[in-house]
């Protein structure tokens, strides 16, 4: 990853740092598969890391919400970015990491972590949530961070969860700070602030669609790429989906847009990962379907759906499995 690191004098990134990130095309967040002992999976993770860069992803997230990362301990999460940041190093590819918290200090305190671990791209860092603070701050909050982080932030714009929505000038006034990379937007839909927003981007400031439905629509308007869950399953059509928006090639783009809109739509019928690891581990690409509590596996019939729905794409298993796992 080509990328400037210039500190500044707290710790923080110099602003330039942050508009040379390799945010673009498609991010698959990982999931973090589990041992019939509810152990991590590390040589699965490892594997599945590998498939999806074969595959076409421009990089990996860590620790996202499909990572399952609050239901991680210390050294779970240590274990999951260090397997995740060396399949990265190896193959020149974009590094993020879940991290942050409610409050600004114990975010300050998450981010600061980074810094004592694997090298990581970016930080991924949610809109503070169940506090609900104004848009003065979150934009203070955010300020506040990107002058202490190791590395450049990607705000994570996602209200059903926070209960905090942003409009595009509260968008853009983030955006607009130095150390603040892109957003991962996840509103739920293309609403007239994703509109305004692509329309008039700071400079230098990715959006990235975070919402895997609406992902085509996203990129047609000028996203720079998603951070996607269903990519997991399908990972060329959705790397090629976004080359097919960025060489203009429209109906190429709108068929197979629709067509990924029905998977993303199945394989989140229920609450994520679930139905995302059932059909890995129906795949044979990690050793069990589990989740944890307070999430419930999957049922078979949302992983037969989704499985049916890769079938009519005719979605060959993600870059052939460089170690067969287990029934």
């Amino acid at each position: 990853m080509a990328q400037d690191t210039t500190q500044n004098s707290t710790g923080g990134l110099a602003g330039s740092a942050a508009r040379t990130v390799a945010l673009q095309g498609i991010q698959v967040p990982l999931v973090t598969p589990f041992t019939r002992t509810g152990a991590i999976a590390a040589e699965a993770l490892e594997a599945l890391a590998h498939e999806v860069l074969d595959a076409g992803a421009t990089g990996i997230v860590a620790l996202g919400t499909t990572g399952e990362a609050a239901c991680l301990d210390e050294p779970e999460r240590g274990l999951v970015t260090g397997v995740c940041a060396r399949v990265c190093r190896e193959r020149g590819a974009m590094l993020t990491v879940g991290a942050g918290a409610v409050g600004t200090r114990a975010a300050e305190a998450s981010l600061a972590g980074l810094a004592r671990g694997p090298r990581a791209g970016a930080a991924l860092v949610t809109v503070p949530s169940f506090v609900r603070p104004s848009a003065a701050g979150v934009l203070a909050h955010f300020g506040r961070l990107a002058e202490v982080s190791p590395v450049p932030l990607v705000v994570y714009h996602i209200p059903h969860r926070t209960g905090q929505p942003l409009d595009a000038a509260a968008l853009r006034a983030l955006g607009s700070l130095p150390g603040v990379a892109g957003v991962k937007y996840s509103t739920g839909s293309v609403d007239q602030d994703a509109v305004e927003l692509l329309g008039d981007r700071p400079a230098g400031f990715h959006v990235l669609a975070g919402d895997d439905v609406f992902v085509s629509p996203m990129l047609a308007l000028g996203a720079s790429g998603g951070i996607l869950a269903s990519a997991h399953l399908a990972t060329e059509r959705f790397a090629e989906l976004a080359a097919a928006w960025r060489a203009g090639d429209t109906v190429r783009a709108r068929a197979l847009g629709h067509a990924l809109a029905g998977l993303s739509a199945a394989a989140f019928a229920e609450p994520n990962p679930a139905v995302v690891k059932g059909v890995l581990h129906a795949q044979g690409r990690i050793p069990t379907a589990d989740v944890r509590l307070p999430l419930l596996p999957a049922s078979q019939a949302a992983v037969t759906a989704v499985l049916e729905r890769l079938a009519a794409l005719g979605e060959p298993l993600c870059g052939q499995r460089r170690g067969q796992m287990g029934p």
